[in-house]
């Protein structure tokens, strides 16, 4: 008998079968008994939890020939047939592979015709994210406005790709990840009926490297039940999936707080051998600390993650480190592994974050944070001597920064060497010379209204999409700004947030805008930024200057030749004796 895949086998074919979206199914249920359903639905979450299953068993809930029913009875023909999706009025659509304009303007001429087979045509359109603009634009209408015997039901992993005007057109359901203890149960249930024996750590295991995704879950279990002799067990599942258990961490994090280089790099090496992935390494061994901090901080709390299985022993080893030493390690591990992501020798890069690692307690105790077994009291003295001397030259180097900057000079006279910071006093920043440009800010002000900067003004929106274009991340950053004015090639823009300000300025992202400025501007063009509340109170400064009052002086005193009321004489200069008429 053919194979069928456990995932396969064991997909939901009624809502009381589906795992963890209770609250999706109770509001669907309710519609469907007060006949109060919607035209277009949404489904959205991670990959795994349910969406399209739920999506094909609500076809089957409004078509059943016992229904409409809250639950499908399976058992007749349009049920049976939706199942096996043998019902054209009931069609799946892949969007990845039918994502362009015809595909929908054919898809909006069939809606119009009346279903030949059951009660409602469905159309299930999975991962919809992938349509394409125009694909989109096609489909909004329809959406909007179908036959009444028409369901449209969209599913996708990312909702935030989706127009604001299809979101607006659909109920929104959130798929949420299927927690450890409901995807553990359904794992047994499963095991019982298929007459399989597994370990109940070894279900745990299976559970958390789903990351909350049950047809994941499935698909490992099943690759696992084939490896085994009819019994899952719990090494089984790490040498399957090449795992590492969490003792091997604490060996490791034993070694990490003695600063055992030689040891830590054997088990380096050990885990290698063993097929292990240094990224999968230095992912686990973050979530390992995570928990240890978890467990430091807060009470009870092995039951806020899913991977503390013997919480006593991470107790133990969580009173070895401060919270300190817990807080540099992750911070350490998540930099390398953001640039692990792009490395060609990843294993080099988490032996090295590892010996990184082994510093961190030398360093709490020279401030009296760690224990005394590392380092002497020599040592500590002598790390801190020197952080006091660099403190007193840092202040030293900003107060000659700040008198260079109150007089303006230029930034070749001014610049102290050494560290400084220039960012607390120069509010405008380009490339290198951040310290050039106090000095021009009146000029920035002046050139607030000029030509240039009415085309930038113009251009904007245009800008910013084309900035999209090119990389969306750097437009979550860069929409923050806004224009303010334009300086020969330099054009400013002011941010609200100093954090969206100092991403944008990274070489990397400002290429890219440097780049779209200049195309759109069809000129050389360079980003100058800083922030508007600087911005603001420079203009607010150059309004508060002193002003002429306009005033209407008479030109000749009392007694000559003029009027006694001199403004009659300035209309009648300024618009002549042929269009002022005078009335008492």
């Amino acid at each position: 008998m053919e194979h069928i895949a456990l995932y396969r086998a064991w997909r939901p074919q009624s809502f009381q079968d589906m795992v963890g979206q209770q609250h999706i199914i109770q509001t669907l249920q309710n519609a469907i008994r007060e006949q109060r359903t919607s035209h277009a639905y949404l489904f959205n979450g991670p990959r795994g939890t349910g969406k399209t299953s739920a999506a094909k068993i609500l076809a089957k809930a409004v078509n059943c020939e016992r229904g409409p029913a809250p639950e499908p009875c399976n058992e007749c023909e349009a049920c049976r047939r939706i199942t096996t999706g043998a019902v054209m009025d009931v069609q799946e659509i892949d969007a990845a592979s039918n994502r362009g304009v015809e595909e929908i303007r054919d898809l909006r001429e069939k809606v119009k015709y009346a279903p030949t087979e059951v009660r409602q045509k469905v159309y299930i359109i999975d991962e919809v994210h992938m349509l394409t603009t125009e694909a989109f634009n096609a489909l909004l209408k329809t959406l909007e406005e179908p036959p009444p015997h028409v369901m449209f039901i969209l599913a996708t992993t990312e909702p935030h790709r989706l127009p604001a005007t299809i979101i607006s057109r659909c109920q929104r359901f959130d798929f949420r990840r299927v927690s450890l203890e409901e995807q553990t149960a359904r794992l047994t249930l499963i095991c019982e009926q298929e007459g399989m024996e597994a370990d109940q750590d070894a279900l745990q295991y299976i559970a958390r490297l789903s990351d909350g995704g049950m047809r994941d879950a499935l698909s490992v279990l099943d690759q696992i039940s084939s490896f085994t002799d009819g019994r899952v067990t719990y090494q089984q599942v790490m040498d399957m999936t090449g795992g590492i258990p969490s003792e091997q961490f604490a060996k490791l994090a034993a070694s990490l707080l003695k600063g055992d280089v030689g040891h830590i790099l054997q088990m380096i090496e050990g885990f290698m051998h063993e097929g292990k992935s240094a990224d999968k390494c230095m992912e686990n061994l973050l979530y390992y600390f995570r928990d240890l901090l978890m467990i430091k901080m807060v009470p009870d709390a092995d039951k806020l993650t899913d991977r503390v299985l013997n919480p006593e022993s991470f107790r133990d080893m969580a009173e070895s480190f401060t919270k300190e030493q817990l807080f540099q390690m992750i911070d350490t591990l998540n930099r390398y592994q953001s640039e692990m992501k792009y490395a060609v020798q990843p294993q080099t890069l988490f032996e090295v974050a590892l010996l990184k690692l082994c510093s961190i307690p030398a360093q709490g105790e020279a401030s009296g944070q760690t224990s005394a077994s590392v380092g002497t009291a020599a040592t500590s003295q002598a790390d801190s001597g020197e952080i006091n001397r660099l403190k007193q030259q840092l202040v030293e180097l900003e107060k000659k920064l700040d008198r260079a900057l109150k007089s303006g000079l230029s930034g070749g006279e001014a610049a102290p060497s050494g560290p400084s910071r220039p960012a607390t006093r120069a509010p405008v920043s380009r490339g290198n010379s951040p310290a050039k440009l106090p000095a021009q800010l009146d000029q920035y002000v002046a050139r607030k209204g000029s030509p240039e900067f009415m085309e930038v003004s113009k251009k904007w929106s245009q800008i910013l999409q084309r900035v999209k274009e090119e990389k969306v991340t750097v437009h979550a950053w860069f929409m923050d700004g806004e224009p303010v004015s334009v300086l020969e090639d330099n054009v400013l823009v002011a941010f609200k947030n100093n954090i969206h300000r100092e991403t944008t300025e990274k070489q990397a992202n400002r290429e890219v805008i440097e780049r779209v400025l200049s195309e759109q501007l069809g000129r050389s063009a360079r980003l100058v930024t800083m922030m508007l509340k600087d911005w603001t109170g420079a203009m607010e400064g150059a309004t508060e200057a002193p002003k002429e009052d306009f005033k209407l002086e008479p030109e000749h005193e009392d007694g000559g030749s003029g009027s006694k009321q001199p403004w009659i004489d300035e209309a009648i200069q300024l618009f002549g004796e042929d269009l002022v008429v005078i009335k008492e």
